[in-house]
């Protein structure tokens, strides 16, 4: 169970603004009466008589053909149990979320308030005429497999319970893979399962399909082996009795080459695991915490082959990398089913993937120098973009061949092309920043450790692994805040700059220092080292933390005037400048400068623009393409702001020749294809710009907040460029998922400097 302060934010986060994680908006213009004579009636009657005519036509006038139901009864919650229907709601609009963010599929959440069978398999017949597909989730063993089996019976839609196959799919892909690496044929060796839940079954009827051998099959439950002399089995556990003398799980590992744990912690002892074959396979999926830790394993066995459930070590078995493909190329085909034949597909493509080189984002993403398909390296990452246009297309073509599909993709390579357009950009950004911040935390110091927001956020990025938190504040104040959060503060630093007279003579002195130019004096150093911007803005500079984290209860410009005053410029600049990323329509875009120079000259606004492309580049991993924006189209109106711009788009070029930008140019024509090649057929971009140069603060601040609060655009930053050491502020709006993003970015960023 999570702590009371994971819990505590867990509740914020469902519960702030409109409550709960999802919303319906309409995909077609409603602001008029003609609008809504076309929605609803009367133009509504065209659409409803064409379907009678042909239901097919049921996907091409409505949202059918890219809508899923996850469905549940809550009687199986990963972790919780049969919590219920209504209590498992946010499960599964959690699994609605996963299903958009990865395939930009829609999702119906439907919360069945019965723990009968029959309830179930009724409901989803009747829903049948509402969505292309329907994932079941969270329903126990054994209702989970004749509900299943009963809906791919009667219903004419895919019907997918990814509890049974995701586990299956991914573990076939790297069980796949590691026989490869180890030389054994799939047909010789001996396996044994721990667990006859709904994974556990599926999971080894799957590996039946792959090819391994009934006879070399042992599954292990609470009560010990199934063998065939048991008189307690169910219907779907004598599938998988056997004859043998083994009677417990310590008897089933003896000469085991392979193990597939989906059970419980702690189920498999270290000496089982010595007992096994040459080169073993451990694939320990336990969630949580697997039945025997990676540690363990190799400590004994260091030539076994080992996965897990977690992201912290080698192989992780992801359902993410699964369902949310599956669905796409079921989806786009509008396949009748998912049969045997496009899990297996899957699993294929996934296990293909894996062999092939791994671009650089994916090695940015995960903090790594190379990658390379092996025994650390058997299944694709599960922030790997690639994932989609791999499996979804193998899925699809699978359906198209055993003739599952009512519109089978004519053109596969352009079928590939169209996802990678469609989705590489959805892809969370922050995420790749994350994982590169938890391959080497840094110590990041927070000069407002009293804002419960901050407390919490510490909290969240100790725990996850990202920084070594520092809390400046007063001491007994943060800990009387943390009692009543209900947050351990243990393994975080509480410095109150009040009390710390050491700290604070030293931090003193040296302000004195970097300071004495312009002025400063002993008794002003000392006061001014209370402030606790100025004392965080000390410790980067003198090395005791990395990156400074500010803002939330002071404005910009309190946080980032000591931080300009005592860290200098980064070497070749000579202004710091900041950005935020908007991501609208699932589309990154870089607005800059937003946060500190007013109304930058030419030369300014060309580094502003340098700085912009680096954090794109180096931080996002994104392509450049760099438009500088006014009020004219290209010397369509005079003034001096456009003569301003055109002559910060000569300076820019010259230093980064490689880089296409152009302007100046307006806003719709920047971010609009069409309309740049219309005004600029021969220009440089060619296409819509992803860095737009602001030529003032008030319009870039003012174009960031309304499509933040309008567009609902999602907005990280403010990035803060230009210091030689790291120091990023909060605005003062920001809320905990803020402050722990903006760590993770603070983080990658001190490494970057390293």
């Amino acid at each position: 169970m999570p702590d009371s302060s994971t819990f505590s934010e867990a509740l914020d986060y469902h519960e702030r603004g409109r409550p709960g994680k999802l919303e319906i908006r309409p995909t077609k213009p409603t602001a008029t009466q003609a609008d809504l004579s076309l929605a609803y009636t009367p133009g509504v009657a065209e659409p409803c008589m064409a379907i009678a005519r042909d239901p097919l036509d049921a996907f091409r006038y409505t949202n059918r053909g890219n809508l899923v139901a996850v469905v549940s009864n809550g009687s199986a919650v990963l972790g919780l149990g049969n919590i219920g229907a209504l209590a498992s709601k946010p499960v599964m609009e959690g699994k609605a979320v996963l299903f958009k963010r990865f395939s930009d599929i829609d999702v119906f959440d439907l919360e069945v308030g019965s723990q009968d069978p029959e309830d179930i398999i009724r409901f989803c017949e009747l829903l049948e005429p509402t969505v292309g597909g329907i994932n079941l989730e969270d329903i126990k063993a054994p209702d989970c497999f004749h509900i299943e089996a009963t809906l791919r019976e009667r219903l004419d839609i895919p019907v997918f319970h990814d509890d049974q196959h995701g586990t299956a799919i991914i573990g076939g892909a790297g069980f796949v893979n590691a026989l490869d690496l180890i030389g054994k044929r799939i047909e010789d060796v001996k396996v044994v399962f721990s667990g006859a839940g709904a994974a556990g079954i599926a999971t080894a009827r799957f590996f039946q399909e792959l090819g391994v051998n009934p006879d070399n099959l042992l599954m292990v439950d609470s009560r010990g082996v199934i063998h065939t002399e048991r008189e307690d089995l169910s219907e779907i556990k004598l599938e998988f009795a056997r004859e043998t003398n083994a009677r417990t799980l310590a008897d089933a590992f003896e000469g085991a080459d392979a193990f597939v744990g989906v059970s419980v912690a702690d189920a498999v002892s270290q000496d089982m695991v010595a007992s096994m074959a040459p080169d073993p396979i451990v694939f320990a999926l336990a969630n949580p915490d697997p039945e025997i830790s990676y540690d363990d394993v190799k400590s004994v066995r260091p030539d076994a082959i080992v996965a897990t459930g977690r992201s912290d070590f080698p192989n992780q078995v992801n359902n993410v990398l699964g369902f949310p493909f599956i669905f796409r190329g079921a989806l786009d085909v509008r396949a009748t089913a998912v049969s045997e034949g496009m899990k297996i597909a899957a699993a294929n493509a996934l296990a293909d993937l894996a062999r092939e080189p791994v671009p650089e984002s994916v090695l940015k993403a995960y903090s790594l120098d190379r990658l390379q398909f092996g025994r650390d390296y058997l299944i694709p990452k599960p922030f790997d973009p690639r994932v989609l246009w791999t499996v979804a297309p193998a899925v699809a073509q699978a359906a198209t061949e055993e003739g599952l599909a009512r519109d089978p993709i004519g053109d596969l390579d352009a079928y590939r092309e169209a996802l990678r357009s469609r989705f590489q950009s959805s892809y969370s950004l922050i995420q790749s920043v994350t994982v590169r911040a938890k391959a080497r935390p840094k110590t990041v110091v927070y000069p407002h450790g009293d804002d419960l927001r901050i407390i919490r956020a510490a909290r969240r990025v100790l725990d996850e692994g990202i920084a070594s938190p520092v809390l400046l504040g007063d001491t007994g104040l943060i800990r009387e805040l943390a009692v009543e959060l209900g947050i351990d503060l243990e393994g975080l630093t509480v410095i109150d700059p009040v009390t710390d007279s050491e700290l604070r003579s030293r931090y003193s002195k040296r302000l004195v220092e970097l300071r004495r130019s312009k002025g400063m004096s002993q008794a002003t150093s000392e006061r001014q080292v209370f402030d606790p911007n100025v004392f965080a803005a000390l410790m980067v500079e003198q090395g005791d933390a990395d990156a400074v984290l500010g803002g939330l209860s002071t404005f910009y410009p309190e946080t980032i005037r000591p931080a300009l005053q005592i860290i200098k410029l980064e070497e070749g600049r000579t202004i710091a400048s900041a950005l935020y990323v908007v991501v609208t329509k699932g589309t990154p875009l870089f607005f800059t400068d937003c946060a500190v120079n007013i109304e930058p000259d030419a030369q300014e606004l060309a580094e502003i623009a340098s700085a912009a492309v680096e954090v794109a580049e180096h931080q996002f991993d994104r392509r450049p393409r760099v438009a500088f924006l006014s009020y004219s189209d290209f010397g369509s109106a005079m003034g001096d702001e456009p003569a301003r711009v055109r002559q910060a788009v000569e300076i820019f070029r010259g230093m980064h020749p490689d880089v296409p930008a152009d302007g100046e140019m307006q806003a719709d024509t920047a971010v609009v294809t069409d309309l740049m090649n219309q005004r600029r057929p021969h220009g440089t971009l060619g296409r819509s710009a992803n860095v737009l140069v602001f030529p003032t603060l008030t319009a870039a601040n003012a174009a960031y907040k309304l499509l933040h609060h309008l567009g609902d655009a999602e907005v990280i930053g403010p990035i803060l460029s230009g210091l030689a050491k790291p120091v990023h502020v909060l605005q003062r709006d920001a809320e905990v998922g803020d402050v722990v993003n903006l760590t993770a970015y603070a983080v990658a960023d001190a490494q970057r400097r390293d």
